[in-house]
């Protein structure tokens, strides 16, 4: 082999390893299609799985006035479950909408709509994560190992085949995303708490339905084609008016939560206002026309859950005297 052409490719290597999303880089090759079937290098998708778990935390941790050296390991435990639930969550949707995602542009290059990973090593890769997701989960209390497992497999296995039968398949997915605020409650007090966690799941639901709906904007065209059915495809140009009424629901409940879990100002200032200005300004700054704007508007939606956390945990240290200094409210 000459020496140029040996340029040449390793030129063409270099220019490919570039254009790999971050981290996938790093990676042998033969592993980086697993991780990308993991959404390993789009992070947001776990962010918004893991703020439920960490709001039902933290309004859990005030509740019970958690010595904080115990909410850190919980939390820790929550970004795992929250990772471990949204990577097999991937995966399994991916197996069973491989030839949906074939005919979509955003996603005909996913490992198995490109053939990059079989079926087969896929089905092999999703037990792995289970049984992963299953042994962390032992170290829970009785309530919130089956409220986890519940999530894991029964409400997320059931997602892809909503596609197939209704519009709105983001519906069920409200559920599937935010049941980690009943796992990290549960994790705390091993109670449920149905009035307040049903209250908060109802606003959470229209929070997915907020963010989803919109992120489905970017793939109408696309499904209407290859048939495949959600919220974006039936409303139309009701989408705007829809998801603010989501929108609405969400802080609503928010407040209403805070109401009955006996929340002080710094949570009606920080967490509900903030979540509200937070989502009226993404109203003012979408396109639902533009793809580009969607998928932004998502990415968003992870950053607002620092917004909405933030009154939760500052609320949370000044009831357990853990901040070294005073707050004016």
């Amino acid at each position: 082999m000459s020496s140029s052409h040996e340029t040449d490719l390793l030129m063409a290597k270099k220019d490919q390893a570039q254009k790999l999303a971050f981290p996938l880089g790093y990676f042998p090759e033969g592993v980086r299609p697993y991780l990308e079937l993991i959404r390993f290098q789009k992070p947001t998708g776990t962010v918004l799985m893991f703020w439920p778990f960490a709001w039902g935390l933290t309004l859990a941790a005030y509740h019970t006035e958690l010595p904080l050296s115990k909410y850190w390991p919980e939390l820790a435990r929550s970004v795992f479950a929250a990772f471990i639930v949204r990577s097999s969550a991937c995966t399994i949707n991916d197996i069973f909408d491989r030839e949906f995602d074939a005919g979509v542009e955003r996603t005909k290059n996913r490992p198995l709509a490109s053939g990059r990973v079989s079926v087969f090593a896929a089905w092999v890769w999703l037990i792995v994560q289970y049984l992963v997701g299953v042994a962390v989960y032992f170290s829970y209390n009785h309530v919130a190992f089956w409220a986890a497992i519940i999530q894991l497999l029964p409400l997320f296995i059931v997602y892809p085949f909503m596609k197939r039968i209704t519009y709105w398949p983001q519906a069920w997915l409200g559920i599937c995303m935010n049941f980690g605020l009943v796992v990290a409650w549960a994790a705390i007090t091993s109670s449920l708490d149905v009035k307040l966690l049903g209250v908060f799941l109802a606003g959470c639901w229209g929070w997915t339905m907020h963010y989803d709906t919109i992120y489905a904007c970017q793939d109408r065209r696309d499904d209407v084609k290859v048939g495949v059915k959600s919220t974006a495809v039936m409303l139309g140009d009701y989408v705007r008016p829809f998801t603010a009424l989501c929108a609405v629901l969400f802080v609503s409940m928010l407040a209403l939560v805070g109401v009955w879990n006996q929340q002080g100002p710094i949570f009606f200032v920080v967490s509900v206002g903030g979540t509200a200005l937070h989502m009226i300004w993404q109203y003012a700054t979408v396109d639902l026309d533009s793809p580009e704007s969607c998928g932004l508007n998502f990415i968003r939606n992870g950053d607002m859950g620092w917004v909405t956390w933030a009154g939760m945990m500052l609320e949370y240290l000044v009831k357990i005297d853990a901040l070294p200094f005073s707050l004016p409210f």
